[in-house]
């Protein structure tokens, strides 16, 4: 293996001593550079592995050689440590730096120094193309050797993983365990091919056909399960022999997708789910596959099934298009009647204004906000004159549960609920809530209020958490996890009304 490279750009001589007598004797080679210019020099003629590089230079910052960095092809996928005393203050500068891939602290040990370093060796390439294509790693992804991805639901979404493989253009088979149910997303160049799934309940699946696929009812109980058998091996043949119409049998496979992975959007608790790049759909998914994106299937599932409609939004509800960091833009096999209503939700409007301007049934435009919803690629407002509420939680059950009820006539107010740091700070920076409410029992939800404290002085506070202390100043009231969602309301419409914070804290 040949030796790796560590380019140090600082103005300390300190430092890059630090760095050359640090990383040289566990086997890096290290080049030094005082200067921005003499950096991005010795950048181009040496290609390094990693940068380490100093934010505050002769002249100019760090971020300004981010960019000369990232201008030129040969050294844009570099990956780039940011050092500085500043810390926070001169972090969020590199919130626009694709190939800014990890923060070192002045100062910092040589032990933290080499730990840094090899975490960003291994997991570079994945990091600044998937910050370059605005997605965000899921954290618990762990790699099993070179060609597996296993993790759990209980720290982010299924629509997480499903737009970190679309956007790291993956291919293979997505492994979704929920009880007694097992789910197979096959994906291409990260979009799906094929879906078949396990201990799903096949009858409803055909009462659901909708007319023009009803006929095939007996041929969904063979493709569901994806299975090999002389009656799935028959119809490949036939479809071989240009005996069966590949257009119908197509329908039915992308129908049977569609509705299965709404149902598994649509369940709080999933479990596990494991990736392998090795594995193929099955014969006759792969003769037929839909090469189509998740919000397309989706809309699918909503709309392709004659299962009643959902219930209609009120006409309080504002909806507009959720631009998040993080979530992939491949809108493939959404059909343009779709896309039409999408091109409406650049700005917030209403259920009865899309119907009066698409000109279609109330209905219609339900089913599909329905699904843009659960795609998370919609947010429901619902106007009222109660407060502004932001929670930052991260905890994914929880967080599935009110973002379903943010917007509906359930929520007594204007809901926002993030699960990070970035997130919360941009809603501080809009629109400041009248109550915030921070997971006190993570560090994430401590930190935030040490971080914002002053954006948050007009802010009332309320802790998730048995840390929070009925005398903490930073939080005007206190509920123990786990929690139920009427009891959070009822303690939120309460602090609203400024009740004592000795009364806020319910029986759980």
């Amino acid at each position: 293996m040949s030796q790796r490279s560590v380019l140090v750009i600082d103005d300390s001589a300190t430092i890059r001593r630090l760095v050359d007598t640090t990383l040289g004797p566990v086997g890096y080679s290290v080049l030094m550079a005082a200067t921005a210019e003499e950096g991005v020099q010795l950048a181009e003629q040496a290609r390094p592995d990693v940068i380490v590089l100093d934010h505050q230079l002769p002249g100019t910052t760090g971020v300004d050689v981010c960019q000369q960095l990232l201008a030129r092809d040969s050294l844009k996928d570099i990956p780039i440590i940011a050092s500085s005393t500043l810390r926070k203050k001169a972090y969020i500068e590199y919130a626009d730096c694709p190939n800014v891939v990890d923060m070192l602290p002045k100062p910092y040990t040589g032990e933290l120094l080499i730990t840094t370093v090899a975490n960003v060796l291994d997991t570079a390439s994945m990091v600044v193309d998937s910050q370059r294509e605005g997605t965000a790693v899921p954290e618990v992804i762990q790699a099993v050797g070179e060609v597996t991805l296993s993790g759990e639901f209980s720290s982010f979404s299924l629509r997480a993983v499903l737009d970190f493989l679309n956007n790291a253009n993956q291919s293979g088979a997505l492994e979704i365990e929920d009880g007694a149910r097992r789910v197979w997303v096959y994906v291409g160049r990260g979009r799906v091919q094929a879906l078949t799934a396990t201990g799903v309940d096949t009858d409803r699946l055909i009462d659901e056909l909708p007319e023009s696929l009803q006929d095939l009812g007996p041929v969904l109980r063979l493709t569901v399960g994806g299975g090999s058998c002389s009656q799935v091996e028959g119809l490949v043949q036939l479809l071989d022999n240009k005996v069966l119409d590949p257009r119908l049998l197509q329908k039915l496979l992308r129908y049977q997708a569609a509705v299965i992975l709404r149902e598994c959007f649509q369940e709080a608790e999933l479990n596990t789910f494991r990736f392998e790049t090795d594995r193929r759909a099955p014969a006759l998914h792969s003769r037929l596959p839909l090469d189509t994106s998740v919000v397309a299937l989706l809309v699918e599932g909503y709309t392709a099934t004659s299962a009643e409609a959902p219930p209609l939004f009120s006409d309080q509800q504002m909806f507009n298009r959720r631009a998040i960091r993080g979530q992939n833009l491949d809108r493939a096999g959404l059909n343009a009647r779709h896309q039409r209503l999408l091109a409406l939700l650049n700005d917030p409007i209403s259920l009865l204004e899309m119907v009066d301007k698409l000109d279609w049934a109330a209905g219609e435009v339900s089913r599909v906000l329905q699904a843009l919803v659960l795609a998370d690629l919609v947010e429901v407002k619902t106007v009222t004159a109660g407060p502004t509420v932001v929670v930052l939680d991260p905890d994914p059950r929880m967080t599935l549960q009110l973002r379903q009820l943010a917007g509906s006539s359930d929520c007594p107010f204007t809901l926002k609920v993030v699960r990070d740091r970035l997130s919360f700070q941009l809603v501080l920076r809009r629109q400041p809530p009248d109550i915030a409410v921070l997971a006190f029992d993570y560090e994430i939800g401590r930190q935030v209020v040490s971080e914002f404290s002053e954006a948050l002085d007009d802010v009332k506070v309320l802790g998730i958490g048995s840390v929070v202390s009925p005398g903490d100043t930073s939080c005007q009231a206190k509920i123990s996890r786990p929690y139920r969602v009427d009891d959070l309301f009822s303690l939120i419409q309460q602090l609203y009304a400024e009740t004592s914070p000795a009364e806020l804290t319910p029986s759980v």
